[in-house]
């Protein structure tokens, strides 16, 4: 499936961006003051981070509902450790709370089918290539 998503800048010389994406309201990143934006909008590392913890409670979620286990909702923390990314090493620690599952076991379930997430998998078991163009002001 192709999707298409437009980052557009809207203020010169901040960094700021508008994403536009077919269906839904617009959201918005942005950069930490300290890196010279407004920090009025996740950075593109938070939305990195929070797509993995959405697709693990989603992924979870589906998975109690087909087997009719008690989940009520699902907490998820993400704790990010970038000190060594520059290195080549971007940790992430997922802490996953499953309210209404009192089974030991069902839990470590839930947790072991969270690690099948499409995210998780694309994380850490893909080969993701990038293509970038440059494109005319007439392309676009």
């Amino acid at each position: 499936m192709k999707k298409t998503i437009e980052v557009i800048s809207e203020r010169n010389s901040i960094f700021r961006q508008r994403v536009e994406l077919d269906g839904f309201d617009d959201l918005y990143v942005d950069v930490p003051k300290a890196f010279g934006g407004e920090g009025g909008a996740p950075d593109p590392h938070d939305y990195f981070d929070l797509s993995l913890g959405a697709c693990k409670a989603i992924t979870a979620q589906m998975y109690a509902k087909r087997k009719k286990w008690p989940l009520e909702r699902i907490a998820v923390v993400i704790n990010r450790d970038d000190s060594e990314e520059r290195k080549g090493t971007y940790r992430l620690e997922v802490v996953m709370t499953f309210h209404g599952i009192d089974d030991p076991e069902q839990r470590a379930r839930l947790e072991e089918i969270s690690h099948k997430c499409p995210i998780h998998r694309l994380m850490t078991s893909s080969t993701v290539e990038v293509t970038t163009r440059t494109a005319d002001v007439a392309e676009v």
